[in-house]
């Protein structure tokens, strides 16, 4: 489950335009006509529906949910379903963009997709999530399935509730389809290493920055901004690796330790939510602690949490963004303008959607893979990925977020033009 990290923040209002002024000048670095940014800076379709479920109390209530498909000139698309308060369509647009630039970046046959339900899962009942799940998955049905649009887990949803839509889809289409969705349980066609692909992504990307900027991992000095899914076993990849883990946040707060923190006692006692704050007396809030020192900040957590209020106070070197979207507009700029270096969300958390895939290949193929061949081949595609976007960006003399929107653009463009949608 890809968990919010704390409750006091707030998603931002402005992903989508995010996704296209970095979209637009990726455009025209490339020297592409203005047809190819029309047609890549909203999604081709967006489904929005509502779904009646049935509450423990008797009564009914409708949740509207959303499934947008960005672009599909690669291949199918391909995103998670997200179930949280702040989920919106414009939310929803923006995330399945950056889903088509993460399978272009990783050299994936996929386009972008990427669903959402507006709810509050901490507060609903397992029978009133399988309930919701399942009837998400009958009002989005026309449009999915293992050659049109592959769902996945995202912020509060996890195999189980991947295994509940799997379910209703074979019922719907009376056939078993294991590829209709991934990040399934293991039993039911999942992939090994599919629950730890995006922190171990990321820590590769770690280990990447790492060596081109020589340093070493051992005594690097690291802050999470977040403790659910992805934060959490991060931060005990870093721990093995020797680096500090020096702060932490969850839904209660963040809590910070120039020493370094305890990860694996905090693994062992944090809740199904991740929260482990409540365990210290001395808590920061989530702003408080993205301004602590440290040598990596790693936003984990929900979008726009770095902006142009709180970016100058920021003491780091560099910013790996976990999360999606966690940095604006505004304060990119800002960043760049101060020397401090961002690996961007669509490079640095891809280790999910590769492992994804690798998950669908295995459900076509009827034969699955040990978790040291999923993992090498991750090491293999976050490496290439790494390495073609650090050589755009030196290429063009660009941030190494507008080189991997280049990278990205020039794949989907090429198909779109191949298949005739554009000149």
């Amino acid at each position: 489950m890809e968990k919010a990290a704390a409750s006091n923040m707030s998603v931002s209002s402005g992903e989508l335009e995010a996704f296209q002024s970095v979209l637009k000048k990726a455009v025209e670095l490339l020297h592409y006509p203005e047809i190819v940014y029309e047609f890549l800076k909203e999604p081709m379709r967006v489904l929005e529906v509502n779904i009646p479920v049935k509450m423990d109390d008797g009564t009914t209530k409708i949740f509207k949910g959303y499934r947008a498909q960005h672009n599909d000139a690669l291949g199918p698309t391909k995103g998670g379903i997200r179930f949280h308060p702040d989920v919106n369509r414009e939310e929803v647009s923006a995330l399945s963009g950056w889903m088509s630039l993460k399978s272009g970046i990783t050299d994936l046959p996929y386009g972008g997709g990427k669903g959402g339900v507006i709810c509050d899962p901490r507060q609903m009942s397992m029978r009133e999530l399988e309930q919701l799940s399942r009837g998400y998955v009958r009002a989005v049905s026309q449009i999915v399935g293992p050659s049109k649009d592959i769902p996945a887990p995202d912020m509060y949803t996890n195999a189980q509730i991947m295994a509940w839509m799997l379910d209703e889809y074979d019922h719907i289409r009376e056939f078993d389809s294991p590829g209709f969705i991934t990040g399934k349980p293991l039993v039911l066609g999942g992939s090994r290493g599919r629950e730890t692909a995006t922190s171990r992504g990321l820590f590769y990307i770690l280990q990447f920055l790492a060596e081109q900027n020589k340093m070493e991992l051992a005594g690097l000095r690291v802050i999470i901004q977040g403790f659910g899914n992805v934060g959490s076993y991060l931060a005990q990849y870093l721990y093995e690796s020797g680096a500090k883990v020096v702060g932490i946040a969850d839904v209660l707060g963040g809590v910070y330790d120039p020493d370094g923190l305890d990860i694996p006692d905090l693994m062992e006692r944090r809740d199904s939510f991740g929260a482990v704050t409540h365990l210290f007396t001395n808590t920061l809030s989530n702003k408080e602690l993205l301004e602590q020192e440290c040598d990596v900040l790693i936003p984990a957590a929900l979008g726009g949490q770095i902006t142009e209020e709180n970016v100058h106070e920021l003491s780091c070197r560099f910013i790996v963004e976990a999360a999606n979207g966690p940095t604006t507009a505004e304060a990119d700029k800002i960043l760049q303008a101060r020397g401090i270096t961002v690996v961007p969300d669509v490079l640095a958390n891809a280790g999910g959607v590769v492992v994804s895939y690798f998950e669908w290949v295995q459900n076509n193929q009827g034969f699955y893979w040990d978790e040291e061949l999923v993992d090498t081949r991750l090491k293999d595609k976050m490496a290439a990925s790494f390495e073609k976007v650090y050589k755009m960006a030196q290429m063009y003399q660009v941030d190494m977020r507008t080189a991997a929107y280049m990278v990205a653009v020039r794949r989907l463009a090429e198909a779109s033009r191949l298949r005739g949608w554009i000149d």
